[in-house]
């Protein structure tokens, strides 16, 4: 195997547990974010960043954003389910054209605990149920269901076996 760093940046702990996993598997280097200075990411010959989706950002993506890795594959972890949502617009806002067209990038789903949300986080879910429950029934998507349904409980998507894509993936450009 070749020398990879599996990078992430976690706040409620999906995301970390995504890349830890990863890292089991593939037998890299765990590393969050905070711990990696840019000029370390080309000591790498595969960088696998992992971030969660929050408002329309990837949660410490600057740093594979702004500094040069020699292959980067990127993996985030929301709630939505990555197979009903356009992640277009937040890729766009995270990463250049030029960064886009090289970097494989995968969608994972997360957790979500509103007992352990920070403050900033439970308003901006309050916001969302608001807006969400202004709409017509019609108007729903599965989704706005499932945040309505959900909201104020504890919800977890986070599944091992949902890596096998990002594992597959990696050992078949190694």
């Amino acid at each position: 195997m070749k020398n990879i760093a599996v990078i992430y940046k976690s706040k409620y702990g999906s995301t970390e547990e995504y890349a830890r996993w990863i890292a089991e598997e593939l037998g890299a280097d765990a590393l969050e974010v905070s711990a990696v200075k840019p000029e370390q990411l080309t000591g790498y010959d595969l960088v696998i960043y992992g971030g969660g989706l929050y408002a329309g950002g990837i949660d410490g993506a600057r740093l594979v954003a702004k500094n040069p890795c020699k292959s980067l594959v990127v993996f985030t972890v929301g709630l939505a389910d990555p197979n009903e949502t356009d992640y277009a617009n937040i890729l766009a806002k995270n990463f250049s054209k030029e960064l886009l067209q090289t970097v494989k990038i995968f969608h994972l789903r997360g957790a979500i605990d509103y007992e352990k949300l920070s403050f900033a986080h439970k308003g901006m879910m309050a916001v969302l149920k608001s807006a969400l429950s202004k709409k017509d029934e019609s108007q729903l998507s599965s989704e706005d269901k499932a945040i309505l349904s959900t909201y104020g409980g504890n919800v977890n998507f986070v599944d091992r076996d949902a890596i096998a894509p990002i594992i597959n993936y990696v050992k078949g450009i190694l």
